[in-house]
């Protein structure tokens, strides 16, 4: 049995874990990195990258077929399902190389292989072959697809995101479990691919979005092109030989028993903290077994024991992982000169077609701070000049405000280029930037962020602080 004595150790090398290993490394070099599994982070093995690769892979399939409103014809536009799911992987595997290249770097004498699971305070076992004894500890494990004891009866023809890229071939039909970014990610581009999808959800959530003008609208656009049911009543998941059967109460035609070849469990995912005896810890864990921490500076109560990334179960992103393994790391390194860190704007985006873009405060913490009201500005893209003209006009934007100040709080978007608006948002919430200040910047013609001024000025109208708008087309010219 090997014995070591380190200064920090950090139980996980996913984004979370390398980024508390460099932070922490330039405080000290006393350093081991344990993980259980392979090199590579959720993220670029079984997440964000296979998923927008299968995503680009539809939308090009999409694209092909509705060319024919721009005069363009495509004619027998075919999916070869081997063919998509081999450039998966393969663009996947070179992501994955690069973070296992990085990794390689990292010294040998630091770096050990296995399961750690706790002994007492600061004394870790991994496996059968070592003891790491630790002043501090940064536990970043990371997380797993959470599977509903409902699902369970489908064997092996249940994916999750985990092993649906491994799939030799497209499947015909799928039954998407849950309604959330990864569920209605993954079912558009199953549906954009040729694969027969529906996707049942559960009390009425879709993506996570708070707004109910914005959420009603994306149910029925998503219904345009793929069954969903965000409030699904599902009585029963039956194996059947190569596929499986689904009895479910569908919205038209009262209740069916429906054979899929798959069910994909896309419902959440659970931090891996319940197998690293944590309770030999000496924290003080709630019911769910999850130490209490402080999100400014990812100490776990007054201890020596750090939580960051997906193991703390708050924001399962990669740039909020980033961030917290950066933030346990500062302070795993220069314990116990414990200092808060500041946390960057709330940012969150899904890749569906319309993109979904959720920024700064959530409608309720808006509600909690504005509790004597709050104003709201939006845009329809219908008729926003830019959408129009690529054929993208579907969805709208919200944005909110504080009465008072004029401060912007927020906002939530389901609509063209989500991804780069959202971005621009999430600075000036950061920038504590008030409405008028935003409608000072530059917006250029024809653009879709021209559908942003619009939504700002009604938001300044509601605020008070600007007049009515009256000419709908202030997008068809200069816009001044």
């Amino acid at each position: 049995m090997q014995e070591f004595n380190v200064d920090v150790a950090i139980l996980g090398a996913g984004t979370a874990g390398l980024g508390a290993y460099h932070q922490a490394s330039k405080t000290t070099d006393s350093l081991m990195l344990i993980e259980s599994g392979p090199y590579g982070t959720t993220c670029a093995r079984v997440g964000c990258m296979p998923s927008k690769l299968l995503i680009a892979a539809a939308d090009a399939a999409h694209e092909a077929r509705h060319a024919k409103m721009f005069g363009v014809h495509a004619a027998d536009v075919t999916v070869d399902g081997r063919e998509v799911l081999d450039r998966v992987r393969r663009e996947r595997d070179r992501f994955v190389s690069f973070v296992v290249n990085s990794v390689k770097h990292i010294p040998d004498n630091q770096r050990l292989k296995g399961q750690a699971r706790f002994l007492g305070p600061n004394s870790l076992r991994v496996d059968g072959h070592s003891v790491v004894h630790a002043q501090r500890i940064v536990i970043a494990t990371g997380s797993r697809s959470y599977i509903p004891e409902m699902l369970l009866p489908a064997a092996d023809r249940l994916l999750v995101n985990e092993t649906l890229f491994e799939l030799p071939q497209l499947p015909r039909s799928v039954a998407v479990f849950g309604a959330g970014a990864i569920g209605l990610e993954l079912g558009q581009a199953l549906s954009r691919l040729g694969v027969d999808v529906k996707v049942f959800g559960r009390s009425g959530a879709v993506a996570g979005i708070a707004d109910d003008e914005i959420r009603v609208l994306a149910g029925q656009l998503f219904n345009e092109e793929f069954y969903l049911d965000p409030d699904a009543a599902v009585s029963a998941v039956v194996h059947a030989g190569t596929g499986v059967e689904v009895t479910y109460v569908h919205r038209s035609r009262g209740e069916l028993t429906e054979r899929f070849d798959y069910i994909l469990a896309a419902t959440g995912r659970r931090p891996n903290i319940d197998d690293i005896d944590l309770e030999k810890s000496g924290l003080t864990l709630d019911k769910r077994g999850m130490p209490d921490h402080d999100s400014q500076t990812m100490q776990c109560g007054n201890s020596h024991i750090f939580l960051a990334g997906d193991a703390s179960a708050e924001i399962p992103l990669l740039h909020e992982a980033s961030d917290e393994g950066h933030i346990a790391g500062i302070n795993a390194g220069r314990y116990p000169d414990v200092q808060p860190e500041r946390r960057r704007a709330p940012l969150a985006i899904v890749f569906t077609s319309p993109q979904i873009a959720t920024v700064g405060l959530g409608l309720d913490q808006i509600k909690a701070r504005c509790p004597q009201g709050y104003g709201v500005g939006s845009v329809s893209f219908e008729n926003q000049g830019r959408s129009r003209v690529l054929g993208k006009n579907k969805g709208e934007l919200r944005v909110y405000g504080e009465y008072g100040t004029d401060l912007f709080l927020g906002a939530e978007m389901f609509g063209p280029a989500a991804e780069h608006v959202g971005h621009l948002l999430a600075w000036a919430v950061q920038s504590r930037m008030t409405v008028t200040r935003m409608l000072e910047m530059p917006f250029y013609h024809p653009v879709i962020e021209e559908g942003v001024r619009t939504a700002l000025r009604d938001l300044n109208h509601n605020l008070d602080e600007g007049p009515e708008i009256t000419d709908s087309c202030m997008e068809c010219g200069p816009g001044a």
